[in-house]
Formats: C-alpha cells, sequence, structure tokens
C-alpha cells in the first residue's frame, strides 16, 4: 500500500502561484509514476501533470502547460506541483495519484493510490 498526503492548497487571486505537495509513504518502491489530477463541480476528473518517479520525465496537460512545473524530492519521497499564472477555471480540488504501472497514462482509473484531495480556490 501506499499512503499520499496533499498540502498547499488555498485561495489565490488570478495570476497568482501556489505550490502543491504530495507527500508518500508506504511502499513507494512500487510507484513509477505520480500525477496530479483535478475536478471541478460538475466536471470529471482530469489530468494536469506527471512525472516518472526515478527518471524525471514530465508530462503536462495543454491546459497547464509552460505554467505548471511537476518535480520531486525521492530523499522526501514527495511530489510538488508548482502553479504560476492561476486563472479562475484552475479552480478545483486537486489530487495526488501514484500509478504502478509501467506505461505513463492520463487515465485516472489507472492510478492505484489516490490522496484525499486539496481545494484551490483562484478568484478573478
Amino acid at each position: 500500500q501506499v499512503q499520499l498526503v496533499e498540502s498547499g492548497g488555498g485561495l489565490v487571486q488570478a495570476g497568482g502561484s501556489l505550490r502543491l505537495s504530495c507527500a508518500a509513504s508506504g511502499r513507494t518502491f512500487s510507484i513509477y509514476y505520480m500525477g496530479w489530477f483535478r475536478q471541478a463541480p460538475g466536471k470529471e476528473r482530469e489530468f494536469v501533470a506527471a512525472i516518472s518517479w526515478s527518471g524525471g520525465s514530465t508530462y503536462y496537460a495543454d491546459s497547464v502547460k509552460g505554467r505548471f512545473t511537476i518535480s520531486r524530492d525521492n530523499a522526501k519521497n514527495t511530489v510538488y506541483l508548482q502553479m504560476s499564472s492561476l486563472k479562475p477555471e484552475d479552480t478545483a480540488v486537486y489530487y495526488c495519484a501514484a500509478d504502478r504501472g509501467i506505461l505513463f497514462t492520463t487515465i485516472p482509473q489507472r492510478y492505484d493510490y489516490w490522496g484525499q484531495g486539496t481545494q484551490v480556490t483562484v478568484s478573478s
């Protein structure tokens, strides 16, 4: 089992920045990819960004490319999502997820472990 705990959400004005953190514990050696997803009210959960656990390859949704940066600190078993130039449409609950599969995917159902989520609200 892998446990994931997110932190760092909050309320920010449009154009501002936030950094989300996701601390992983347990059988972290089984993880191949860590991802961030988000879900706004009335919408499906959508892929935001992902990073390979060991190699550092990164992937982004087109909607956040150039504004968000995903990174990892393996010594701390922590993944970060630096969000800049935030827009009201970025408002959502953000979830951290871990995937044991060896192939990268943006499909949330393929991820094996999930955090509890953290609210990000961007005011206009």
